[in-house]
């Protein structure tokens, strides 16, 4: 029997992590994204995900494990088996379902660039349209996407690399303004502040956790909210396509926590507004 167990696990066909054995689950996380997840100055993890994760592995029985890992290698570690499960403000796209799969989404956030208030580009109004979802976005919503390339032509505007807004900047920006690309979001922020970015595109709750800030109250929003498309269904967990046993658990938990308004309450404490799917 034991050889037969040894056997299955060679050939991958049960996983240690099984729902009834697992005492803990590793959750990958890059610490540099508040306020969805970071590292304090006491050197301790919190945020939004931090108080997710922890609740979910409360009710699932099991000890969360957390570990940091830059967001540029943070899918390779995960199929590499350095965590289980990726809770990260990653956001459900289909280039990584063709790596990963994905919990139900939890959370969800829109999109925007933003500037410096004495900027031209701060506060601007485009063709009347607030938002723009990528997904349907008709003649109107188009309309409003051509009137920013245009005014972001010759202007460097500066992204997380390895990010949904990378990709839209990559698409629609590189090819009349110089896109920038950086490997945290504190890195572009403090370029702004000193003048070597004329605009940030990143989702709307980490901007405004900087804004908050002294040093990011000199920065104000410019031009619609953006979801869809790029940017995806939502931000969920990835979690390595051979561990089913592991993405049904999460998707029971997430499910629970959204239909008793445990999600909810964490967003509205981390965002200030409800950010639950």
């Amino acid at each position: 029997m034991k050889k037969f167990l040894l056997i299955l696990l060679s050939l991958g066909l049960i996983s240690l992590a099984t729902i009834s054995n697992a005492k803990s689950i590793r959750i990958g996380t890059e610490g540099a994204y508040p306020p969805w997840n970071n590292l304090n100055s006491a050197g301790e993890l919190e945020g939004a995900e931090i108080d997710f994760g922890n609740e979910a592995c409360a009710r699932m029985g099991v000890d969360c494990e957390w570990v940091t890992q830059d967001w540029d290698g943070i899918i390779p570690a995960l199929l590499q088996g350095k965590y289980d499960i990726i809770i990260a403000g990653m956001s459900i796209t289909e280039e990584r379902k063709q790596k990963v799969n994905f919990t139900t989404g939890y959370m969800n956030d829109g999109a925007r660039f933003w500037t410096l208030k004495d900027s031209a580009l701060a506060d601007m109004a485009i063709a009347g349209v607030t938002k723009v979802n990528m997904n349907n976005a008709g003649g109107k919503e188009l309309a409003a996407v051509g009137q920013l390339i245009a005014a972001f032509e010759g202007k460097t505007i500066c992204v997380q690399s390895s990010t949904t807004h990378a990709n839209f900047a990559s698409q629609y920006l590189s090819g009349s303004s110089v896109v920038k690309l950086y490997q945290t979001v504190d890195d572009h922020n403090l370029d702004l502040i000193a003048g070597r970015c004329d605009a940030i595109l990143s989702d709307v709750a980490s901007a405004i956790d900087f804004m908050e800030t002294d040093q990011g109250s000199v920065a104000a929003f410019s031009g619609p909210t953006f979801s869809g498309g790029p940017w995806g269904d939502g931000v969920g967990g990835a979690i390595r396509k051979e561990d089913t046993d592991i993405l049904d658990m999460w998707n029971k938990v997430i499910a629970e926590m959204a239909a008793d308004g445990t999600t909810a309450e964490i967003t509205k404490k981390w965002f200030g507004r409800d950010m639950s799917m």
